[in-house]
């Protein structure tokens, strides 16, 4: 069964049905490709992690979430991260 959106000051959220853990965390990133594909597993997180398809609401941009429990997990993603 498909969950609802989640709704925040800054975005509106739309949870994979590949999240583990269905939470949003302290730690988040907006990457604004919407269809580049995102396998949170290949990172290597220490802690827990969720993805959500999102727009932005200042915006209007859709893109996605990444959302995570420890800074260093959201940093490793961003530095990792490549659209191409």
């Amino acid at each position: 069964m498909a969950q609802t959106t989640i709704d925040t000051d800054a975005y509106l959220l739309y949870p994979s049905p590949q999240n583990q853990h269905r939470v949003v965390f302290t730690y988040q990133h907006f990457v604004p490709h919407p269809y580049s594909l995102i396998y949170l597993p290949d990172y290597g997180f220490s802690g827990k992690a969720s993805l959500f398809a999102a727009q932005r609401k200042r915006d209007g941009r859709m893109g996605q979430v990444v959302s995570c429990e420890l800074e260093a997990d959201l940093e490793r993603f961003i530095c990792q991260f490549s659209p191409d």
